[in-house]
């Protein structure tokens, strides 16, 4: 084989000076990197192999230690803001009303494990502050995913898009969402449409650990999962359900059970059935029909219950629903009186009175105020707030009362009351008195004319309705007709307890609450002292004693029971401001005996004909909204004690158990 040709090679060596001047050398950035290039090519392919492993672990060590001490850090973090979160001080307000609440800790409870439950921690005593902070609450953010955690009923907002700008504002997440910030104009909407507000998204889970879920929620939650087989079984966006004919019945053709519903889904953390149903909201729920629909009981379930979803869950497909129903029912205030008429045709765009007369029920006009005037707040057009605030100043302004009680009948041509004498607490006036207090809380306790009607109307019932039963001295409501007393108390009365206790909570006189208390013991005698454990619609209650009788004295026509809220609503007022236990246990017998006279096997509840036979009940086939709606969102409410869910500094239920937020708490 032939040697290598040889190579020659020439070494110069340049001094310093020379390599300059020859433009070589010159500890530029340029140079520097050409030199360190050179370098890294004069590498062996290993050596550079090597390094470049060395790199790739450090920077994959980095990234392991970065996750394993972030999660700490970050709870750590939390643990802190929580703290100073915890009770701040504001001047002026006064801690009141101490409640009883157990310790926060992680949910174990699964919804489909009825009835295992994790074991509750010791309690500590907390304090709920008499009326809210100053602080004002806007609408959710439109562009929210929403998670539903089961295990613990909770939802977490997942922020799509948020405006960096808004991340700087200091802000506080209510439950579920709602964020609410300060200082925000209170004068009334303008009467252009706007866009509804946009508040910054921060996530609500950030905010404080959630309270487990204990063992009488899942029962709750186990009793609407079997009334919500039913009726999608057997009504599937129908109105009403019929559990035993396995059928369904119209009202208005709107699905009222599942608009009903849709709030209390939420709170329970059903997030199939919720998702499932809003489903049938998007493609299925048009106003559009040739349909005559009641103004109250419309706007209290349809227009609220669509409000409520909205805040709750930040869709704005119920807020688009919202704006269509309460627009298509503005001709009902097409009076000569502006008191409106009970019915319209909400296709036609047509309002009318009952066919037997021109007058409307004057707790039908004054109770559909707080779904109206929320409506104009999130759109921005006044019309809706300006029909019904008419009819409270001209009801304010009108002769006919007795000591601020009302009649229970209004002309909707002359605007007075019809019917003169008669008063009742019960029905057709119920919730006039229930709307007084809720409108002032709900604008920022600001309108003095609704406070003082409601004062003067409690002063009413004391001195003209009160009266103690023999012979457990039970104080009850009853009614009077043209100066004479009648021992008769509907079972709607027993909204009243918890309206007095809210009212106490916010402020009013102390003698509430003591009324209240009085008041929610009279509404549980009425289911406890019935054979079924179950209230009659209406009890007649004895004013002299007589040996063997009791207090209460059911009528044979006045002995159904519909599934109704009022004493549950009143159970979980009481016990969200005072803390005692026994309401909650109350409220446990009641869902107990409800499980065992109205529970249907294959689904759903049925109301009853007769409360005083546990052998033969009397089934009704029929389950009315409300039960979803209202009956088991109160009761699952009443079993909670966490104070942050509906915190009621926060939000004002409206008659039909659906909240709206308080637009600026005093």
């Amino acid at each position: 084989s032939s040697s290598p040709p040889r190579r020659d090679f020439i070494s110069v060596t340049l001094s310093p000076e020379e390599a300059v001047g020859a433009g070589g050398y010159n500890n530029s950035k340029a140079w520097r990197r050409r030199s360190c290039w050179r370098k890294w090519k004069q590498l062996s392919r290993l050596q550079r192999s090597v390094i470049l492993f060395l790199f790739a672990f450090l920077a994959v060590c980095g990234v392991i230690s970065y996750a394993s001490m972030g999660e700490p850090w970050k709870s750590l973090t939390n643990k802190s803001l929580d703290d100073q979160r915890t009770e701040p001080e504001i001047p002026g307000l006064k801690l009141a009303n101490p409640v009883v609440l157990p310790a926060p800790q992680k949910a174990d409870a699964n919804l489909g494990d009825y009835p295992e439950l994790s074991p509750q921690k010791l309690p500590k005593l907390l304090h709920a502050r008499r009326g809210p902070s100053n602080l004002q609450i806007k609408p959710p953010r439109r562009d929210v995913r929403l998670k539903t955690q089961h295990d613990t009923g909770r939802v977490v907002e997942e922020p799509v898009q948020a405006d960096k700008e808004e991340k700087t504002e200091k802000s506080v997440i209510s439950w579920r969402g709602a964020v609410i910030e300060p200082d925000q104009s209170t004068e009334p909407p303008s009467n252009k449409i706007k866009e509804p507000e946009k508040p910054s998204s921060v996530e609500a889970e950030d905010q404080k650990e959630p309270v487990p879920i204990n063992e009488r929620q899942l029962a709750v939650i186990e009793a609407f999962r079997h009334a919500w087989k039913g009726y999608k079984d057997f009504a599937w966006g129908h109105d009403e359900l019929k559990p035993l004919s396995k059928s369904y019945s119209e009202w208005f053709g709107l699905g009222l059970t599942l608009i009903d519903a849709l709030d209390t889904m939420w709170i329970l953390g059903l997030k199939e059935e919720f998702e499932e149903a809003r489903k049938w909201v998007a493609i299925d729920l048009v106003f559009d029909k040739n349909v005559d629909v009641n103004l109250f009981e419309s706007t209290i379930r349809i227009l609220g219950g669509l409000l409520s979803t909205y805040h709750l869950s930040g869709d704005s497909l119920f807020l688009e629903k919202a704006k269509d129903i309460g627009n298509r029912l503005m001709p009902a205030f097409k009076t000569p009186s502006k008191i409106p008429y009970s019915d319209v045709n909400i296709g036609r765009g047509t309002a009318h009175p009952p066919r037997w007369t021109s007058d409307s029920t004057v707790a039908e006009v004054t109770s559909i105020q707080l779904e109206f005037r929320e409506l104009s707040r999130l759109t921005g057009d006044e019309k809706f707030q300006k029909a019904v605030d008419e009819v409270m100043k001209h009801v304010h302004t009108l002769s006919g009362k007795n000591d601020g009680l009302v009649p229970m009948f209004i002309n909707t041509n002359s605007g007075q009351f019809t019917h003169l004498g008669v008063y009742t607490l019960g029905a057709r006036a119920d919730s006039y008195y229930e709307y007084l207090l809720k409108q002032w809380i709900q604008g920022g306790k600001k309108e003095n004319e609704l406070l003082e009607d409601y004062m003067r109307a409690i002063e009413g019932v004391k001195k003209h309705l009160l009266q103690r039963s023999q012979p457990k001295k039970l104080t009850f409501v009853g009614e009077l007709a043209h100066g004479h007393f009648s021992a008769k108390m509907d079972h709607l009365v027993c909204f009243l307890p918890g309206t007095l206790a809210l009212g106490a909570h916010n402020g009013l006189s102390a003698d509430h609450m003591k009324l209240a208390e009085a008041l929610i013991e009279t509404c549980y005698q009425m289911y406890a002292q019935v054979e079924t454990g179950l209230s009659p619609e209406i009890v007649h209650f004895n004013l002299h004693a007589q040996k063997g009788q009791k207090d209460v004295e059911i009528k044979p026509a006045d002995r159904h029971n519909l599934l109704r809220p009022e004493t549950v609503e009143s159970l979980f007022y009481m016990y969200r401001f005072t803390g005692d236990k026994k309401y909650q246990d109350w409220g446990w017998e009641i869902l107990q005996n409800f499980n065992k006279y109205t529970r249907v096997p294959t689904g759903g509840y049925t109301s009853i004909n007769n409360v005083q036979n546990p052998s033969n009940p009397e089934p009704r086939d029929k389950m009315e909204s409300f039960f979803l709606g209202e009956t088991l969102k109160y009761m699952f409410l009443l079993f909670s004690d966490d104070i942050d869910l509906i915190n009621l500094d926060k939000y004002v239920f409206n008659t039909e158990a659906h909240p709206l937020p308080i637009w600026v708490p005093a």
